[in-house]
């Protein structure tokens, strides 16, 4: 039975389904992976009889069944203790912290993202930057769980973050106060006769509130709404059913996203109109914001508004994570995170690699590092032993958003001059306000 909760791993927040393990559902072990058990056995032989020091058992047994699992992908890995409490902590999504979303690069802690309006975002903590110190002690090379321990605390206290961010030449200090984290998956404003709807991440009942949020836009503008931004920067994704509502509230026929493992019959095809009826938006244009921080959810989201052609994406080209993880419960306190899937859009592209490709690229110029970090952004497919997009994807296409846009010239001294601060949206917003019904009609010729 697949649950609706989000779940974040230590790389990206996938699109995951829950599902209780069971010895019925796993796959009878062959009789010649015997010879391969018994290497594994000889080697936990020689460790406890050999090693230095004396090694706990459950020590060997975690490390053997995570080096297992992170053999594979980026996204699969064995969870347990500290980290299977932090998990079960941000699906309850209140507790007491900087707001930060991270994972390990090469011994190094990276922020995904910081959640919009924590902390951590106040602060001016970006994503794509490195922590290296915590109150001027390094720590670099410590397991993640220590170093999100180390950033969790009692509300309305600091700590000094130091950071390097790509496109800068030196470290600096950020010092942040702690505060009670309550999640905040949907907010809305209106921009004068346009809606703006952040999902800042995808889980449990999204779709019911961005429909809420449509609806009270709507009696906000008297009526008189004339376009909506769906912004899904940033967002690092959350539960796949929540991505099909979502998708499911602007859609009214055809697929919205397939989902194809193993084995074919596994494979799961999810259709507009069978978790919410009708167009919430009424037709109206809508432009979804995506950018590198967009993964998983939100690239099911973009890809099959933008392959129906019920709206236009903008922004810069998607993180590029194709594939959907399940949670495989071993008890109370373990569980394995394991691929199990890709996911497809409606016209049968895999996003593995490539990415979401916006139909407008749109720099955010406002960003005074944003040039220098999107040449150096970490994507999917620089992760190590990601999945290969089967379809082919070439590198020259992977690297054609890291070329100059001759339209986009103003520099981010220029914006601010003009109350610019979010060049991006102000670019979505002027676009709806100039002919937003005409820039769609367009799109779909």
């Amino acid at each position: 039975m697949k649950l609706a909760n989000l779940v974040r791993a230590s790389l990206l927040v996938s699109a995951v389904a829950l599902l209780p393990a069971t010895t019925a559902g796993l796959a009878a072990v062959e009789g010649r992976s015997n010879a391969q058990f018994n290497r594994l056995f000889t080697v936990y032989q020689i460790v406890k009889a050999q090693y230095v020091e004396s090694v706990d058992d459950d020590k060997l047994i975690a490390g053997a069944i995570n080096g297992m699992l992170t053999a594979l992908d980026p996204h699969s890995s064995y969870v347990e203790g500290a980290s299977f409490q932090r998990l079960t902590n941000m699906i309850d999504g209140n507790y007491s912290g900087l707001g930060l979303s991270v994972g390990m690069d090469d011994g190094a802690v990276r922020v995904i993202a910081p959640m919009k309006g924590s902390p951590a975002d106040k602060a001016g903590v970006k994503a794509g930057d490195y922590i290296t110190h915590l109150d001027g002690k390094l720590i670099y090379g410590i397991e993640l769980d220590d170093a999100v321990a180390k950033m969790r605390g009692e509300a309305g206290t600091p700590i000094r973050l130091t950071l390097f961010r790509e496109g800068r030449k030196d470290t600096f200090d950020v010092t942040v106060t702690r505060g009670v984290i309550d999640l905040e998956p949907v907010t809305w404003k209106l921009e004068k006769d346009v809606g703006v709807v952040s999902v800042n991440e995808f889980s449990r009942d999204v779709g019911v509130d961005v429909g809420a949020a449509i609806a009270d836009l709507k009696k906000q503008a008297g009526g008189k709404l004339t376009g909506l931004v769906l912004d899904l920067r940033q967002n690092p994704g959350g539960s796949l059913d929540e991505a099909v509502a979502l998708s499911d509230l602007f859609l009214t026929k055809g697929d919205i996203v397939s989902q194809r493992g193993r084995n074919p019959r596994d494979n799961e095809f999810y259709r507009a109109e069978e978790m919410i009826p009708g167009d919430a938006a009424k037709g109206l244009p809508v432009i979804v914001l995506i950018d590198a921080g967009s993964a998983s959810a939100s690239e099911i989201v973009a890809g099959a508004l933008q392959d129906h052609k019920r709206a236009l994406v903008m922004g810069e080209r998607s993180f590029g994570k194709g594939s959907v993880q399940s949670l495989f419960e071993l008890d109370k306190t373990r569980a394995i995170k394991l691929t199990t899937a890709r996911y497809y859009t409606p016209a049968g592209k895999s996003v593995q690699e490539g990415g979401i490709e916006p139909d407008i690229r749109v720099p955010q110029l406002s960003d005074p590092d944003a040039r220098r970090r999107a040449e150096l952004t970490m994507r999917e497919s620089d992760l190590r032993r990601h999945l290969v997009n089967e379809l082919g994807v070439a590198d020259k296409q992977l690297e054609a958003d890291r070329q100059d846009d001759p339209r986009f010239k103003a520099t981010p001294e220029e914006l601010k001059a003009k109350g610019i601060t979010d060049f991006q949206l102000h670019y979505a917003l002027e676009t709806l306000r100039r002919g937003g019904r005409a820039a769609l009609a367009l799109k779909g010729k």
